[in-house]
């Protein structure tokens, strides 16, 4: 398994206390927000409620969310927040928005005022494990005001313009990063308060300068962006290797 750079990964970490199973940290209480309220335009269909070994995607990263969790938010499609069939584990089901940043803001409000400590996971990384949930968790416990995962890069990197190489990155600084993300919950709300846009909520936090911390993530917590990332899972399953265990 390839390791994180010094200069990335948080040290103790991966051993830290965090959240337990009644999502109450060593600071306050956990609450999650899984987002899934994704069109799957690209994908073909709403692959978050696609069935992944017999139980639909979006169950399998509510349930892991609520690992570390005392309540987890579901953000779904708009109109189909009052469909019961999508609500099972969640505390919440709320419509998304028309962007990520704005499902994520959508879900925020239905997090009590209270949680100290805000997970925001993709429904579409379904295996994640237990374990990086409470990495992520302990890390912001530990004094951090967001902690993400991340995975070295082993490939080479190229810079390219109009289809010509412009450099070579140094990918020593460079990690592919992942959900689930932990935030304090003041900095996850302070970041989103002017809507901002971005990619992951990471993004957000850091344009405000707060400060973000990378724990190391996991290879097998792939995102499914296209049917073979869903055969894949399956078959994973299939032989009970959990994300940890399929590196």
């Amino acid at each position: 398994m390839a390791s994180l750079p010094q200069s990335h990964l948080v040290p103790g970490a991966s051993s830290s206390p965090a959240a337990g199973s009644d999502g109450v940290g060593v600071n306050g209480a956990v609450w999650g927000l899984v987002v899934a309220a994704g069109s799957g335009r690209r994908f073909g269909a709403e692959k978050q409620f696609l069935s992944l070994a017999g139980k639909p995607v979006h169950l399998w990263a509510v349930e892991a969310t609520r690992s570390v969790a005392i309540g987890v938010v579901l953000v779904v499609p708009a109109g189909r927040e009052q469909d019961a069939n999508l609500a099972g584990g969640a505390d919440f089901v709320v419509a998304g928005g028309e962007t990520r940043s704005a499902s994520v803001r959508a879900g925020l409000q239905a997090v009590p005022g209270d949680a100290d400590i805000i997970v925001v996971h993709d429904a579409a990384r379904p295996i994640a494990s237990e374990a990086l949930f409470r990495s992520v968790v302990a890390a912001v416990e530990a004094g951090a005001d967001a902690a993400i995962p991340g995975v070295p890069l082993v490939d080479t990197v190229k810079s390219v313009e109009r289809g010509i190489v412009s450099s070579t990155l140094d990918r020593s600084h460079l990690v592919r990063v992942q959900t689930p993300q932990a935030f304090r919950s003041t900095t996850l709300r302070r970041a989103h308060s002017s809507a901002p846009e971005s990619t992951d909520d990471a993004a957000a936090v850091e344009a405000i300068g707060a400060q973000v911390v990378v724990v190391l993530g996991e290879e097998a917590n792939v995102k499914i962006t296209s049917p073979s990332d869903l055969s894949l899972l399956e078959w994973r399953l299939s032989c009970g290797a959990s994300a940890r265990d399929a590196q």
